[in-house]
């Protein structure tokens, strides 16, 4: 499953006003209000992230102010050796090639892509999950906050073109380019903020060289330990498990969130010897099991996250994959 730094859980809830626990226990005037699992090595998962921010924007009341809070709590500083290479790079556009290669050392539910074909450039943000609530206020996090720090470190007057998101405009239009400085469009075809070659130019105020590349060696020995499957199955797993509760997606609304057709889809699964099909059945038998295993769901409950309506027909399919009831694999465990 994705996760993410717990640095970010931590800075959006002190943008709220709170405290964001050690332990996982979320602290509002002194009283604990939420609690999410204990972080595994300073990450928590994208469930349990998305789920926070949901909770605190919908209680905070101004989505924009929140935001703005967001972008000035996350600090460079904030996500380690990223954080600290993108600061002593010695111009921006070094910078944001740093983020757009090691951006998975922080979390692997969205990527970074400079795109420096036209002038201005395009810095897309691209998301790495499946359908949440929170997910387009967690894209607008993400550049407020990328765009603040920008201005923080780059020595000189740094000018955004204009910023778009691809959802639709959920408050005023004008306190959103307030914000960012620069006009800001939905309904984009991608989330972006574009800039032009000079500014990619501008050099960062400490920008040295030698010890960018010292922290990059270490980034790149970082990144070489992540489990990396280039598979088109590993990437589906990944796209598919999250949005299960959902229903089953269609393949044509899965490949286009890919980026290629649905034809482009079937090929590349056949190439690898698998169906659309095969890799759903996988993504729901592994969640299922996951969830019996770990989860104080109910057994609807689970059949229902797993994408299915009835939870008989989820019953009959987890004894096709697994030999076992549901019931007898939550009390037993798997057949050894």
């Amino acid at each position: 499953m994705p996760t993410v730094t717990n640095a970010f859980a931590r800075a959006m809830a002190q943008a709220a006003g709170m405290e964001l626990r050690e332990d996982g226990v979320l602290i509002s005037g002194g009283v604990a209000v939420r609690r999410l699992p204990r972080p595994r090595d300073g990450r928590i998962s994208e469930t349990d992230y998305f789920d926070l921010l949901d909770w605190i924007r919908q209680r905070h009341g101004d989505e924009i102010a929140l935001l703005a809070a967001y972008a000035k709590e996350i600090r460079a500083d904030d996500i380690g050796v990223l954080g600290l290479a993108m600061k002593t790079a010695p111009t921006l556009r070094a910078s944001l090639e740093r983020i757009e290669r090691y951006w998975r050392i922080v979390t692997d539910t969205a990527i970074y892509h400079l795109d420096g074909s036209d002038d201005p450039a395009a810095l897309v943000f691209e998301g790495r999950t499946g359908h949440h609530p929170a997910l387009d206020f967690r894209n607008e996090g993400a550049l407020a906050a990328l765009a603040r720090n920008m201005r923080l470190f780059v020595d000189g007057d740094l000018v955004l073109e204009h910023v778009s998101f691809r959802h639709p405009c959920r408050g005023d239009p004008d306190h959103y380019a307030a914000h960012f400085g620069c006009p800001v469009t939905f309904g984009a075809a991608r989330n972006a903020i574009m800039l032009r070659h000079e500014m990619l130019d501008l050099p960062n105020r400490l920008g040295d060289a030698a010890v960018s590349e010292f922290l990059t060696a270490h980034l790149e020995s970082e990144i070489g330990s992540l489990r990396d499957d280039p598979s088109i199955r590993a990437e589906l797993l990944r796209r598919l498990t999250p949005a299960l509760s959902d229903g089953v997606p269609q393949a044509a609304e899965i490949a286009r969130d890919m980026g290629m057709s649905e034809r482009t889809l079937y090929r590349r699964l056949s190439d690898e010897g698998l169906t659309f099909r095969d890799v759903v059945t996988e993504a729901q038998a592994s969640l299922a099991q996951e969830l019996l295993r770990d989860s104080t769901s109910s057994i609807a409950e689970i059949a229902f996250l797993t994408g299915f309506s009835e939870q008989s027909t989820f019953s009959r399919a987890f004894k096709r994959w697994s030999g076992q009831t549901p019931s007898q694999f939550k009390q037993h465990g798997p057949v050894r």
